[in-house]
Order: C-alpha cells, then structure tokens, then sequence
C-alpha cells in the first residue's frame, strides 16, 4: 500500500555550514508532525526523468516543532546533485510532497546502560532531535551519554553550539567534534584531530554497560561495526542508519 503523501511549505532557511543548508518545513493542512526523534522522512521531488525520493532525518525535536509548527531537516550540498540543487533552489513559500515518519533508529528503554552516539556530517541530525529526550534521561539517571561527530574542519560542525550547550548544562554528557583535516586555531577544547572512528577505537568501551548509535557515511559504520563486535559488542546494543549518497 503506497504511503500517504503530503505537502511541506518551506518557511524558512539558513546555512549550517558552507556545505548544508538547513530547510525548515510546515505542513501545508496544517495537522501537526508526529514522530519520534531519530526519524526520517522522503521528499517526492519533480525531476525531468521521473521523480526523485530522497530521505532526510528530521533534526529538530518534537518539542521544537510543537514550538514552531515546523520541522527541520539538513541538506548537503552534492556537486551535480539534482534533488540538492531543486532543494537549494527553494524559496520560502515553495510546496514540496513528502511522506512519513519513516525509521526505528530512536532512543529505546535500555535500563542502566550509558549511550555512545557517533555520526559524520549531517548524520548528527537525528541527534540533534534527541536533545530533550536525552537530557531527560540524564536529569533522572546515572547514566553517561556521549557524542562523537566527525566532520572535515571546525566550520562543518553542525548543531555544534546545540551540543555544547547540553554539556554545559549537563556534565553527563560529553561532546567531541573528531575533525579529519584541520582543527581551530587555537584548538577548542571539544576538538580533537583525526577520524570519529580513529576516536571511538582510543575510548575505554564495555559492551556490558554502553549501547553505541552509528548514523552517517557506510564506510565508518561499517569499520566502527567491525571493531565493536572484535570488543564483543552484541548487535542488538549497535544501532546503525547508513546515509547514502544519491545525486
């Protein structure tokens, strides 16, 4: 049975990073977006050929987009990517078809077990809609969560501030942007220079109390699998969404 579409107005956009533009969206019936943090939906974009689907992991909270009758989803920009240059084409107004929620890569009731999340790029979105949620947990808990996101340099930290607001608020939880080529000058001190899945393999892991999140490029999901399962990380406690790239 084919999934229901509907339409999403874009109401308003700014750029994350040089490279990903951020869209926010209202429903154009203007019924509320119900989903749960982590989940995705896929936009049905006209394209000379045939239509073009693409997927986006919804970014804000549902909270936020109570808030704002809006949600957020974060685009990159692909060189000759069509459905990015129709999604970077958008004026605020535009009416796009989509439907969803999609995905089950969502926080789960995991009792006495810290969290270990790790993405690259825009796969830090789903995170970014966690925040409440995981500031929830650990306001009523023992439990240590921590972020590792791996981009190219300091001005591709997306949801940056987002992150380093909540360790501030929260020491429980730890943020670190793993950046591959170059860091700040003078570094930061959430900086750390090399590959996410380099840092996620120097970190003291159990897979007796963590539970590890994978979401963005295949290459390190599958290298940092590899490695967890070598710790004997059962594949319950290893939840992954790979990003694909599509032009």
């Amino acid at each position: 049975m084919p999934h229901e579409l509907f339409g999403l107005r874009l109401v308003a956009r700014r750029p994350l990073t040089p490279r990903v533009l951020e869209l926010r969206f209202a429903r154009v019936d203007g019924h509320p977006f119900d989903y749960i943090p982590g989940q995705f939906i896929t936009l049905h974009l006209p394209g000379p050929e045939g239509e073009l689907r693409r997927s986006y992991s919804i970014a804000s909270s549902p909270e936020e987009a109570t808030e704002t009758g809006s949600i957020a989803i974060a685009v990159t920009e692909v060189p000759n990517g069509r459905a990015c240059r129709i999604l970077f084409g958008l004026s605020a107004g535009e009416v796009v078809q989509a439907s969803g929620p999609f995905g089950r890569f969502i926080l789960r009731d995991d009792p006495g077990m810290d969290y270990l999340l790790v993405a690259t790029g825009t796969g830090v979105s789903p995170y970014r809609a966690m925040l409440p949620s995981l500031g929830q947990r650990l306001a009523r808990s023992g439990r240590e969560i921590r972020l590792l996101l791996g981009v190219r340099g300091p001005d591709e930290v997306l949801y940056g501030q987002d992150f380093l607001d909540l360790a501030q608020a929260l020491p429980a939880f730890g943020f670190t942007a793993c950046l591959s080529r170059f860091l700040s000058d003078p570094p930061r001190s959430h900086e750390r220079k090399g590959y996410v899945q380099e840092t996620l393999q120097s970190l003291p892991l159990d897979p007796r109390r963590q539970v590890v999140y994978l979401c963005g490029n295949p290459e390190m999901i599958d290298a940092s699998l590899a490695y967890l399962k070598s710790l004997d990380f059962a594949l319950p406690a290893i939840r992954r969404e790979k990003y694909l790239s599509a032009n």
